[in-house]
């Protein structure tokens, strides 16, 4: 694996509030993508207290060559409790603002759109003052599922696109570039006051050119929320990097989607898509939808 530029180079922090964050999904039995997913951030998010929780998993439908969580193709049945489970973590860590995002499950009817609405009706329970993010898979163009999950109301419908149209075929084989553009559409019509965010992962042998076209095209469908982050290699089984990006790249981009329309870019080496996610919160109270 090639050797990390020094912008990329994170030193996790080793406290007691990394590891009270780590009792508590261990106590509940609960997955997180940071964990699932090898995120670089863990470190930071556990030590602000935050954690993206992965329902339905962990193991995927889908086996996307950049992807660090498993593939199965006969996934356990849903979990009845774990949506109980989950909102009493976020009471638990007192989460202002939590990330709820599953595995694939393209076995499900509805792609799990049910399990979505529990968990975000739990947590409503619970904890009613805590925004709720969902970051959902594409649900194989089921509209109807996706219309179910936004009668919810969860305040961000969060759905990535992930890269450009020429490298779905070798980076996302099972995703479809027009359908991911679609459902944010479909977000916006059918919930007006819900905000739409995407992201997108480079370093893969996208040109400038080609990254900004995703901009455009997520504008275009009134994406609200743009994130940007280098693509890390999980293991040697999975696709290599092509190149580490300059942080001055990101901000050029950062600067590209914030002059055509984007309520908030985050674009950086270490951006993820749940990165800093809590920050929408002042994002609603600066651009109000409702």
């Amino acid at each position: 694996m090639t050797v990390k530029p020094s912008w990329l180079r994170v030193k996790a922090p080793q406290n007691q509030r990394v590891g009270k964050v780590k009792d508590i999904l261990r106590d509940l039995n609960l997955n997180t993508v940071c964990e699932e997913a090898s995120c670089p951030n863990i470190g930071e998010c556990f030590h602000a207290g935050t954690a993206t929780f992965l329902i339905m998993g962990p193991a995927c439908t889908r086996a996307c060559p950049y992807c660090d969580i498993d593939f199965e193709k006969k996934p356990l049945p849903l979990d009845s409790t774990e949506p109980i489970r989950l909102a009493a973590a976020v009471k638990r860590l007192n989460l202002s603002h939590v990330v709820i995002t599953s595995v694939n499950r393209d076995d499900l009817p509805d792609g799990g759109a049910s399990q979505f609405v529990r968990c975000i009706q739990e947590v409503r329970k619970v904890s009613p003052k805590t925004t709720i993010e969902v970051l959902i898979p594409d649900l194989c163009g089921n509209w109807e599922a996706l219309g179910v999950i936004l009668a919810a109301q969860p305040e961000v419908l969060n759905h990535n696109t992930e890269t450009i149209p020429r490298l779905y075929r070798r980076v996302r084989p099972q995703g479809d570039y027009q359908r991911s553009l679609l459902l944010l559409q479909r977000t916006r019509e059918l919930a007006p006051t819900v905000y739409t965010k995407s992201g997108i992962m480079v370093g893969l042998g996208e040109t400038d050119e080609e990254v900004r076209q995703v901009i455009r095209d997520l504008r275009q469908v009134d994406c609200d929320i743009l994130t940007i982050g280098q693509y890390l290699q999980p293991s040697a089984q999975h696709l290599g990097v092509q190149a580490f990006i300059t942080p001055e790249q990101f901000d050029a981009w950062r600067e590209y989607g914030e002059s055509i329309g984007f309520l908030q870019v985050v674009s950086s080496p270490l951006t993820r898509s749940s990165y800093h996610a809590e920050q929408v919160q002042q994002l609603m109270e600066k651009y109000p939808k409702s």
